[in-house]
C-alpha cells in the first residue's frame, strides 16, 4: 500500500522581513502623517524607513535568511517608503496649490524610484558591486525628506520655495534613472581594523547629526546626489586620458 506524501508548505525568513515590513509602515505613516499635515513626523519617517531598510539586508546575511521573497518584498517596500512616500509628502506639502505641473513634480519622483528598483533587480548579477547606476531611491528620498525637514523646523514660507522643492523632487527623479554612477561603499570592510582617525570621524559625524539632524542629514545625501556626476565626469576623463596614451 503506497503512503501518500503530504505536501511541503514553503515558509518565509521571520527576522529579515520584520525589518522590511517596519520600513513599509513607516513610509505608509509618512503619508498618513502627511495627511494629518504633520509634515516634520512625515520626514522623521521617512528617515526611519531608511535605516530598516538599511538593516534588513544586512540581518538577513548574518543569520544565513537570504531569500528571492525577501528580495521581491525589499523592493516592494523601498517603493512605498521612497518612491511613493516622498513624492506624496512633498506634493501634499508643498505642490497641490500648482495643480497639474505639482502632479508632474511627483509622478516624476514616483515613476523615477519604479523604474530605478526595476533595473536595480534586472542588473544586481552583472553589475559593479563598487557603484550604483543612477542614484538610489533611499538617497533620493532623503534629499527630499532632509529639505522638507529643513524648511519646516526652521518655518520656511511654503510659497516662498515651492518651486525649489518643485526643481528639487524632480531633479531626484531624473537622477535615479540617470546613468551616473553612485558609490555604494560596500568595498569597505566593516569588519576589519581601521585607524583611530576614522573611528574620531565616526564620532564626529555622529555628533554633528544629534545636534543637528535636519540640516546635516540634508546637505551630507545632497552632496552625495552631486557626487554621482563628479564621479562618472572624472572616471571618462580617465578612459579618454587612457585611449590618449595607447
Amino acid at each position: 500500500m503506497t503512503q501518500t506524501k503530504s505536501p511541503r508548505h514553503r515558509g518565509i525568513y521571520l527576522l529579515p522581513n520584520l525589518f522590511t515590513t517596519g520600513a513599509m509602515f513607516s513610509g505608509f505613516y509618512a503619508i498618513t502623517s502627511a495627511i494629518n499635515e504633520r509634515f516634520e513626523v512625515a520626514a522623521i519617517a521617512i528617515f526611519v524607513a531608511m535605516i530598516l531598510d538599511g538593516l534588513d539586508g544586512r540581518v538577513a546575511r548574518m543569520t544565513n535568511t537570504q531569500s528571492e521573497f525577501g528580495v521581491q518584498y525589499d523592493s516592494l517596500s523601498d517603493m512605498v517608503s521612497f518612491g511613493v512616500a516622498p513624492a506624496l509628502v512633498m506634493y501634499l506639502w508643498a505642490f497641490s496649490s500648482l495643480g497639474k505641473l505639482g502632479l508632474f513634480a511627483a509622478f516624476v519622483h514616483t515613476a523615477g524610484g519604479a523604474l530605478r528598483l526595476a533595473r536595480f533587480n534586472t542588473q544586481v548579477e552583472t553589475a559593479d558591486k563598487r557603484y550604483f547606476q543612477g542614484l538610489a531611491s533611499p538617497a533620493a528620498a532623503a534629499i527630499l525628506a532632509g529639505f522638507l525637514w529643513v524648511c519646516v523646523e526652521y518655518e520656511y514660507d511654503v510659497d516662498a520655495i515651492k518651486f525649489i522643492a518643485l526643481i528639487l523632487t524632480i531633479s531626484t527623479g531624473l537622477l535615479m534613472v540617470s546613468n551616473f554612477r553612485y558609490s555604494s561603499f560596500k568595498e569597505i570592510d566593516f569588519k576589519g581594523r581601521v585607524p583611530f582617525v576614522a573611528t574620531i570621524i565616526v564620532v564626529l559625524v555622529i555628533s554633528f547629526i544629534m545636534i543637528q539632524p535636519s540640516a546635516v542629514l540634508f546637505l551630507g545625501f545632497l552632496a552625495y546626489a552631486i557626487s554621482g556626476p563628479v564621479i562618472t565626469l572624472v572616471m571618462l576623463r580617465r578612459k579618454r586620458l587612457q585611449k590618449k596614451a595607447k
